[in-house]
């Protein structure tokens, strides 16, 4: 999905502004999901050089098709050299003398290797402006998140289908297999990161690989699995119970599930991010179990993929200074995690508007909902 270039609307006058607060001719934009976002392109290892009311997409013959097709408004220059060269020649030819990078995402070499040959023009590490810029989305990038909301519900629904039979005496690792395959057969270009699904014990850790442990009767198997399509990801966890539900786990279910409900609760345009974490934290600190509760309450969702990329700003947590914003959208995913018993997360997808939530995803939360018989 290409969903515009900077040519168009806010991004444009974003980055416009950014670039005259830092007092630079141009950023070099080096995170592929920013790239893409500003660009539509979907290839790999291809910085964008956005100008003054243009932008140049550096990329190697790999991709100079693709990149034709994806972006045509944009220019393109097929490098034959290495890439700080290949950046080097682009400022030069658009007479960048103050490049910005992305201090927080280019390494101190790769910093190091572009200003080499950069000759007199200088270059300046600078703040996440796109990442920023990408917290609040559009409802183009909002339908996109819907779609792969469903292809992630519709992949579960149909695990889940028949029962405790679709898990027991399977490994970890096959049901994630079964998992990421049935997204792909309903639409995802790839699953969003590394799906999670851990039986019993392993459950309380919050990101265990899935190994070779069976799923046995009467224990709980979390999972936590997203799709990537078009651009975008979703991200949803769930605790599955198969044909009874851990007595030790009983009351740790509902407490998770009230946390999350306090905490879509708490989420409205405005509101701090401190303030909505803080909502579900309490009720699990009532439960005296503030101890098992490893992480924060959820993170922004959208264009990024894999392991890191899928979290997004903002970060919803008591640490963070950020206050909430129609359009940005968020997960909250309270947990509680008691080793050698198990953990319960529950994680849906919310929209945030004037008026509070909109949650995006519709898996039920009820544990009786969850029991596998």
């Amino acid at each position: 999905m290409s969903d515009g270039t900077v040519y168009e609307g806010r991004r444009q006058a974003a980055l416009a502004k950014a670039r005259r607060e830092a007092r630079i001719d141009a950023f070099l934009v080096s995170r592929g999901a920013d790239v893409g976002y500003l660009s539509g392109f979907s290839g790999d290892e291809s910085p964008l050089l956005v100008c003054r009311g243009l932008a140049c997409l550096i990329t190697d013959g790999r991709f100079a098709e693709q990149a034709a097709r994806e972006c045509p408004d944009l220019e393109i220059a097929v490098r034959t050299v290495a890439m700080p060269a290949a950046v080097a020649d682009a400022v030069r030819r658009h007479k960048v003398r103050r490049l910005g990078v992305q201090g927080g995402h280019m390494t101190l070499s790769g910093q190091g290797a572009i200003a080499s040959v950069l000759g007199k023009c200088r270059l300046l590490p600078v703040g996440e402006v796109v990442l920023a810029l990408r917290a609040v989305k559009d409802a183009q990038e909002i339908q996109a998140i819907r779609k792969a909301i469903r292809i992630a519900e519709r992949a579960f629904r149909e695990l889940t289908a028949r029962g405790a039979k679709a898990l027991l005496g399977r490994t970890e690792r096959e049901i994630a297999a079964e998992l990421d395959y049935r997204m792909l057969l309903a639409g995802a270009d790839s699953p969003a990161f590394d799906t999670v699904v851990a039986a019993g014990a392993h459950s309380s850790l919050p990101h265990h690989r899935p190994g070779q442990s069976k799923v046995r009767p009467g224990q709980a198997v979390l999972l936590d699995w997203g799709a990537w399509a078009g651009g975008y990801s979703s991200d949803l966890t769930r605790v599955v119970f198969t044909g009874t539900i851990p007595p030790k786990l009983a009351r740790i279910y509902e407490v998770v599930r009230s946390a999350q409900a306090a905490g879509i609760a708490a989420v409205r345009a405005g509101a701090s991010v401190r303030a909505v974490d803080q909502a579900a934290r309490a009720v699990i600190e009532k439960a005296g179990l503030a101890e098992r509760y490893l992480h924060s309450l959820g993170h922004g969702l959208g264009r990024g993929r894999g392991n890191v990329e899928v979290h997004e700003l903002p970060t919803v947590a008591r640490r963070t200074k950020m206050r909430l914003r129609a359009g940005m959208v968020v997960t909250i995913e309270p947990g509680v995690y008691v080793p050698g018993i198990g953990g319960v997360r529950i994680e849906d997808d919310v929209l945030v508007t004037a008026r509070g939530a909109v949650r995006l995803s519709s898996l039920p939360t009820a544990a009786s909902a969850m029991v596998l018989r």
